[in-house]
């Protein structure tokens, strides 16, 4: 028997495992290019994930409502215990008594016990079949929420990895100058023993090589809080190792024109919500102004009752006796004081805030639109200066650094230089990434982000 259990155990284990492996994302091996973070964050970043909650319970709010409008069935039970029964007056010519005079009479018993049940369905409200539509409008809206959840976190994702990359970038220029200082400082070691050089000469090199090494460890740890950073977007656990991949993909030269925010607003999912919660804001309206009309439901009853003077309900040889009512109940609001009145004009409020955020983002798209579209012109054009730029400060050190070895430059010429080409490397990384970021930017007001992860 314990065998049979063991081996049931491990079977139970194998299926829980796959089954855990089909649903839970992994990145591959190796450098994990943008399209692989961005597809990884969409499924397992929090926000997302809570986002497709609240379509879930939107989901189980229309049935919530639908269920409003289908028979509603309640039993009912009841045990009352009465110690002294109420004394009734009734006139004695009842029981041929003198007129005027009255007997003393108690009704009822010391034991009444009553169960049943009890059926209403609605007929006619106005409000249940506005509140079904507002039911489904909210489905929708939360369904758009996790869109916008889903374009936020593709941002986020972009923006980050963008940021890895010029530090990336950054770090390796650092590096290569780096090692370039740390031959010289080699070079002038030996021409310092030999006499050739001053001590003098050895020791900025030997500074500014220091200096390069506390940069160098200045960007390594900015790196690993960015990719920290980038982890965090993605969902993906600190401590889990990540590699990222050396290009993504977005730079490009070609400049979009500049465009109307209104023709494009259309397929923007934030204004697509926004019109959703202006539905809603409506429905709300709509639905206050429901409680004007009357309503109509039917109700049965059934209903069994027995009365003792000692508590013997469960004797089968005493009677209880049941009754049926069935019905119709018509309610008509005639006057409330003025509150619904007032209900609607705030729920019409809700409608005139959203019109102005329905303004102010068309706004924002032409702004986000045209900002871009200049910084990518910019960028661009600054791009292709600083290619030519460090191209010219690479030849510019090769050539002084040349002519030192030769003894026909000062060692100061080829340190400038050495900066000179750093900054000028450190400027070219800049603009990339300004130009990328401008590029994010134009294509998510474009309301296109999630071509990204295709």
């Amino acid at each position: 028997m314990n065998k049979k259990h063991s081996i049931l155990s491990l079977l139970l284990t194998l299926v829980a495992s796959f089954s855990f492996a089909q649903t839970q994302q992994t990145l591959p091996t190796g450098p994990t290019t943008l399209q692989q973070a961005l597809r990884y964050a969409v499924a397992n970043n929090e926000d997302v994930k809570k986002a497709l909650q609240d379509e879930q319970s939107a989901e189980y709010r229309i049935r919530e409502t639908k269920g409003s409008g289908l028979p509603q069935l309640s039993a009912n039970g009841r045990l009352t215990v009465n110690p002294a029964l109420a004394v009734q007056l009734l006139p004695g010519e009842l029981a041929g008594e003198p007129a005027g005079t009255f007997i003393p009479v108690q009704f009822g018993t010391k034991y009444v016990a009553q169960g049943g049940l009890e059926l209403q369905q609605l007929i006619f409200r106005k409000s249940f079949f506005v509140g079904l539509e507002a039911a489904n409008t909210t489905r929708d809206l939360y369904a758009l929420r996790t869109r916008m959840s889903e374009e936020e976190v593709l941002y986020n994702v972009s923006s980050s990895y963008l940021q890895l990359l010029q530090t990336k970038e950054q770090f390796n220029n650092i590096e290569a100058n780096f090692n370039r200082l740390e031959q010289l400082e080699k070079i002038l070691n030996l021409q310092y023993q030999n006499d050739v050089a001053t001590k003098v000469e050895l020791n900025r090199v030997t500074v500014n090589k220091i200096n390069l090494e506390n940069q160098r460890k200045t960007l390594a740890a900015t790196y690993e809080q960015q990719l920290n950073g980038l982890k965090f977007f993605m969902g993906l656990p600190i401590d889990q190792p990540l590699e990222i991949s050396d290009s993504t993909g977005l730079l490009g030269s070609a400049i979009p024109p500049v465009e109307d925010a209104k023709a494009i607003l259309a397929q923007r999912v934030d204004y697509k919500q926004l019109l959703t919660q202006r539905r809603l804001y409506e429905l709300n309206v709509k639905n206050i102004r429901s409680g004007y009309y009357p309503s109509l439901s039917g109700f049965g009853q059934f209903n069994y009752n027995a009365q003792r003077n000692e508590f013997t309900f469960f004797d089968g040889n005493q009677p209880w006796f049941n009754s049926v009512a069935l019905g119709v109940q018509l309610n008509i609001p005639i006057f409330d004081g003025f509150q619904r009145r007032n209900q609607i004009r705030q729920a019409q409020v809700e409608v005139n805030k959203v019109e102005y955020d329905i303004s102010k983002l068309t706004r924002n798209t032409q702004m986000t639109l045209d900002n871009s579209i200049r910084q990518m012109e910019t960028s661009l054009s600054s791009i292709q200066a600083q290619e030519r730029n460090v191209q010219l400060a690479q030849e510019v050190y090769n050539n002084t650094n040349a002519l030192y070895k030769e003894g026909l430059s000062p060692l100061t010429d080829v340190l400038e230089t050495e900066v000179s080409l750093r900054e000028a490397q450190t400027n070219l990384n800049n603009e990339r990434l300004k130009y990328q970021i401008a590029q994010l930017d134009y294509i998510r007001a474009r309301g296109e982000i999630k071509n990204l992860i295709q």
